[in-house]
């Protein structure tokens, strides 16, 4: 079984010491690492700037990316060797046009950033996805949840995309805990209630592992 895992920010440099980015940790997405690797996975785990040391499992490689383009030069390289996908990152949709040299120095009221569209990790990769590879989304969301959640799902082309709400005390970015709800192509709706991102991962991995052996009874 081998996993691919994305985690954490990316970080869109704006000049030598500014850049654009999220509050993500990273946490989510290294829980699942390790929660793949101790249920026999061999782990590619590309992950954003984040405070987190390497995992130490050794089923766990883990390389290190900054921008959106990337993380996404190598989520490509490996997505095909992949048997699960999961696109835990938070990667930033624009980036600035251009870099400055120079730190950008304060003048006038106003500064106007010109900002391009980042490349869109899973949705790219997703248009060679092979029936039976297994893709897994996130969507952190703030209003319509659900619709948005199910409107990504959809586009994207996953088979199952994980959700969580910024309006739920204790989820999303910058916590230990975390609250999803996890939405399938069939329409089925299963929630998590709040707990330990680390055993929050134990419980979503029995999950795609399990939706995953349906599609291969033999593996």
């Amino acid at each position: 079984m081998r996993v691919l895992i994305t985690a954490g920010p990316t970080y869109e440099p704006l000049d030598p010491v500014r850049f654009l980015g999220n509050r993500s940790t990273g946490k989510m997405g290294y829980a699942l690492a390790e929660a793949f690797a101790a249920a026999g996975a061999t782990v590619v785990l590309i992950s954003g700037p984040t405070h987190l040391p390497d995992p130490l499992h050794p089923a766990i490689g883990t390389t290190r990316v900054e921008t959106a383009v990337e993380m996404f030069t190598a989520a490509a390289a490996v997505a095909d060797a992949a048997d699960i996908w999961v696109f835990a990152a938070a990667v930033a949709d624009y980036r600035p046009a251009a870099v400055a040299q120079e730190k950008i120095k304060k003048s006038g009221e106003t500064l106007t950033l010109d900002l391009v569209k980042n490349v869109d990790i899973a949705s790219t990769l997703g248009q060679r996805k092979r029936p039976e590879q297994f893709a897994v989304g996130f969507a952190l969301e703030t209003t319509n949840e659900l619709a948005h959640a199910q409107d990504k799902l959809r586009r994207k082309g996953f088979n199952l995309i994980i959700m969580n709400s910024l309006r739920d005390v204790g989820a999303g970015f910058g916590h230990d805990t975390n609250k999803v709800t996890v939405l399938d192509q069939a329409g089925a709706v299963l929630n998590f209630e709040l707990k330990n991102k680390t055993d929050l991962a134990v419980d979503l991995v029995a999950l795609v592992l399990a939706r995953f052996q349906l599609l291969h009874p033999a593996v």
